[in-house]
This record gives structure tokens, sequence and C-alpha cells, in this order.
């Protein structure tokens, strides 16, 4: 092969190698963009249900300071009749 046509060999090597590249890299890149968003929608599921918990918890917090405002003032009460 002479000089010229061995240039051309590389040069048309080289564009199919970045085009292969370049191909290979957005794969990947999908690849991982979809895997990213499935840990997402993991995770906004996730802080779904800690914010359910959260607010079943809050609201035995609640009634259980009811029942102690309750108490308080049941006890203020019998110590006013002390006095």
């Amino acid at each position: 092969m002479t000089l010229v046509a061995n240039i051309v060999y590389a040069v048309l090597l080289a564009i199919v190698v970045a085009f292969a590249v370049k191909y290979i890299s957005a794969i990947f890149h999908a690849w991982a963009q979809r895997s990213s968003e499935g840990q997402y929608w993991m995770l906004a599921e996730r802080v779904v249900a800690a914010q359910s918990q959260a607010q079943v918890t809050m609201v035995a917090v609640q009634a259980d300071l009811a029942r102690i405002a309750a108490s308080l003032a049941a006890v203020e009460k019998l110590l006013k009749q002390v006095e």
C-alpha cells in the first residue's frame, strides 16, 4: 500500500472509532440516567413512606400531649382545692 492509502485508511479508521466511542458513550449515559431515575423514584417512595409515618407519629404525640395537659389541669385543680 502506498503512503496516501495508509493515511486515508487511518483517517477513516479514526472517524469510525470516534463515532463508535460516541455511540458507546451515549449508551452508557442513557443507562446511567435510567439507573439514577430508578434510584430517584425509590428514594421518593421512601420519602413518602417516611412522611406518612412522621404524620402518624405526630398525631400520637399530639394525643399524648393532650392527655398530659388534661392531667396537669386536674392536678392544678386538686392543688387549688387543697390550698
